[in-house]
């Protein structure tokens, strides 16, 4: 972790410098379930083709374009790279489940479907609010943790992770075809189950993240403990151990495992 909440320059294995890293954000779409004890995540599965976290299991996200960016300074937000990064979020959402979230305005299947198409022909997300008539509430988005890796993988991402309550169980996410190959809901520790049991993979940052996410009861109890403990920038360091070499992140900052063999993590850094 980086005092600064900036990315690390140096490679923690190598010692080389670190190249850029790429802005990206990723959202983690709460379902609370009446009567049960968790609520669900909606997850999508990577495509096996893609060149990071393929075939893996992770939250609605990508990098932050710079039409994001724009948007965010039409709308007068003085802080443009943090709500660049919420805007993100909600079009990566929109375009890889077809689940529009914060959004204000006709949402009809019909309507965010639309909205979808216009997003993979290249309509960027403020001309879509414009014709449609939509306003994004960003408010709505709760910062979540910020992560970066100290190793140069193949792609570097410094990825924001916000949360949101979306309530809708009527409204039907669905693949995009291109980066995903399929996407489902479950609770944090149905995930975290099923990567147990082998039936999906997931990434080290994702599983740290599941875990802290299935000590929560509800999406307000998530973002109640969000408050208690403000984002800072989360870079997993190297540890030698009696037991052997293991992956860590720092304490006190909410996770309730903060460390890994190295042998057993999964790598790859986003989301």
């Amino acid at each position: 972790m980086t005092k600064d909440n900036k990315p690390n320059s140096i490679d923690a294995l190598t010692g080389k410098p670190m190249p850029k890293p790429i802005p990206a954000s990723t959202l983690v779409i709460f379902r609370d379930q009446p009567g049960r004890t968790a609520p669900d995540l909606l997850m999508v599965e990577r495509s096996a083709k893609m060149a990071f976290a393929a075939g893996a299991a992770v939250f609605p996200g990508g990098r932050v374009d710079d039409a994001d960016y724009d948007f965010a300074r039409t709308l007068g937000h003085q802080d443009v790279e943090e709500f660049g990064a919420r805007i993100a979020a909600i079009r990566e959402s929109i375009e890889e489940t077809g689940i529009a979230v914060a959004v204000e305005g006709d949402l009809a299947a019909r309507r965010i479907a639309e909205a979808r198409d216009a997003l993979h022909d290249g309509t960027i997300l403020s001309e879509i609010c414009g014709q449609f008539d939509w306003a994004l509430q960003l408010d709505k988005l709760v910062p979540f943790t910020r992560w970066c890796p100290p190793f140069a993988e193949k792609r570097v991402f410094d990825t924001r992770f916000y949360m949101v309550s979306h309530d809708d169980h009527d409204a039907e996410a669905t693949v995009d075809e291109t980066e995903n190959y399929n996407l489902f809901w479950s609770s944090a520790q149905g995930v975290l189950d099923k990567a147990e049991a082998g039936d999906v993979k997931i990434i080290f940052p994702t599983k740290r993240n599941l875990e802290r996410l299935a000590q929560f009861g509800s999406y307000a109890e998530a973002a109640e403990h969000s408050g208690l403990h403000p984002v800072t920038m989360v870079s997993p360091t190297i540890e030698k151990r009696d037991d052997g070499v293991h992956l860590c992140i720092p304490e006190g900052i909410g996770y309730p495992i903060t460390s890994e063999p190295m042998d057993a993590v999964q790598r790859g850094f986003s989301k």
